[in-house]
């Protein structure tokens, strides 16, 4: 199996993928990716290499991920906004011996010290970018082809860094499997994307949501994805119109700028499916898109861990509050604080089984013992329950996470990156609600004696060590903070 083959046996001129107003049909899809496996393949690239993808949404991002698990490789996608420290440390923890940049990502691999990152021996820009060292893709696209290679259910695919049930982030490891069994279990529960479709695949493809639902689903069905960058909603609003985008998946943030956008009552009159995850959907938002535009938002319940979806509102229908239904081929256990079945109706942890659910985090035995259980179930840290008609509503987070548009931080890595300031003495860092976001990152700091701090430098300063996602947007200086008798942060005494 492999699951680059998700692309094979749709018709050769349907169109896969639009990006930059330039449409890819899937036989000219299916030759690219075959190419660049034989140009990845002659620069030595082997199965089990991780090669790190630095790439925003676009064609290039497309072609070199089938290529890379094609060959059996590693995709290891990065936010190509990150700065130069997060990078660092990412492509030294899983241990990249490739990189592909994108435009975005140049000025940021410019600024790394390459002694830091020893282990990366080949350096490949998306479009020629001054780049030392580096060879160009487009080169490489045109290499002899060679097939997919055929690997194991188990082998690994890619590595996706997640905040995690807890802990800061680590590479969540993704199999085969895991990733191609969840894009069957979806595809077998709803119709929410089809081969007719035309969907717009703004969320990130760094995100396992914009990679394994939005293009992996996508392209496995033979619909067509329209990249797109970065996220506008006027010009969304155009491009849904003049792409007659019949699916708009989107984190709440981008939903909640379309409840407030000033156009025409028909704007998503070709939309037959929207639906959002990752964080909670405000519902006056969801009030609006329906009276304003027509638009019935679906919820549903992934993560990372998962592959990542869990539950669906596609199929089931829709419930006010509900994140959906489990979709077909995964089960979910609502679990009391004794590890047993919570009563019907009582909330407790969730728990997922299923072919989906990933092989455990890089490098991290002790954590992934926290997560999976020896019979293979994931704990999620989440907290829900279900009712008798076996809709999943979430009531809780067991954890410290923070969801800014939809994209998980975890405080104790902003508290890291505050804390390396020579001025900072102690810092504490909680989530606080965000009109637009859902939730932006709020900093407690203890100054250094006698050091006197300007907020604007710190939140700066965390902007060159951080993606600006994770970064606090208010800064409140303090004498001390609160922490219980042996010493630990209390949070929940900061909100």
């Amino acid at each position: 199996m492999n699951l680059a083959n998700i692309i094979n046996g749709h018709p050769s001129e349907q169109v896969a993928i639009i990006s930059r107003n330039r449409a890819t049909t899937y036989g000219t899809l299916v030759d690219q990716v075959a190419g660049l496996r034989g140009g990845l393949t002659e620069l030595g690239v082997q199965q089990g290499d991780r090669v790190a993808l630095i790439v925003g949404n676009s064609r290039f991002f497309v072609v070199s991920y089938l290529a890379i698990v094609g060959i059996g490789a590693v995709a290891v996608p990065l936010n190509p906004s990150s700065p130069a420290p997060e990078l660092t440390r990412e492509l030294v923890t899983v241990g990249a011996s490739t990189v592909i940049i994108g435009p975005a990502a140049v000025n940021a691999w410019r600024s790394i010290d390459r002694a830091q990152v020893p282990l990366v021996q080949r350096v490949i820009a998306t479009e020629g970018h001054d780049i030392d060292d580096a060879v160009t893709l487009t080169d490489l696209i045109g290499s002899t082809p060679v097939p997919v290679v055929d690997v194991a259910d188990d082998h690994l695919a890619v590595l996706m860094f997640t905040s995690g049930t807890a802990g800061s982030p680590r590479a969540a490891m993704l199999s085969h499997a895991n990733l191609l069994s969840n894009i069957q279990q979806v595809v077998g529960t709803d119709d929410s994307i089809q081969a007719c479709d035309i969907v717009y695949a703004v969320l990130p493809m760094f995100h396992i949501m914009g990679l394994n639902v939005v293009l992996g689903i996508s392209l496995a069905v033979g619909a067509t994805a329209v990249l797109v960058q970065r996220f506008d909603p006027t010009t969304a609003l155009e491009t849904i119109r003049d792409r007659k985008v019949t699916v708009v998946p989107g984190a709440p943030p981008m939903w909640v700028d379309f409840s407030m956008v000033d156009a025409p009552s028909d704007a998503f009159a070709s939309v037959r499916t929207a639906f959002t995850g990752a964080a909670k959907m405000p519902e006056e938002a969801m009030r609006l898109l329906d009276e304003r535009f027509g638009v019935k938002l679906a919820e549903g319940y992934g993560l990372t861990e998962a592959s990542p979806i869990v539950t669906s509102s596609g199929e089931g229908g829709r419930r006010p509050g509900s994140v959906g239904k489990v979709i077909d081929g995964v089960h979910m256990r609502i679990v009391d604080e004794f590890g047993e079945d919570a009563l019907d109706g009582d909330t407790g942890e969730i728990w997922v089984s299923g072919p989906n659910v990933f092989q455990g985090y890089l490098d991290d035995p002790e954590g992934t013992a926290k997560v999976l259980t020896d019979d293979g179930w994931l704990r999620t840290g989440d907290i829900g329950t279900t009712d008798s008609d076996g809709f999943v509503y979430l009531v809780d987070r067991a954890k410290d996470l923070i969801i800014v548009s939809g994209f998980n931080v975890f405080p104790a890595e902003v508290e890291e990156a505050l804390l390396s300031h020579t001025g900072v003495a102690q810092v504490g860092v909680i989530g606080v609600p965000h009109p637009h976001t859902g939730e932006a990152v709020k900093a407690f700091i203890v100054p250094e004696p006698g050091v006197h701090l300007d907020e604007d430098e710190l939140i700066a300063y965390c902007n060159g060590e951080l993606a600006r996602y994770k970064c606090p947007t208010k800064v409140l200086f303090v004498d001390q903070l609160p922490r219980n008798i042996s010493g630990k942060l209390l949070r929940r005494s900061l909100l």
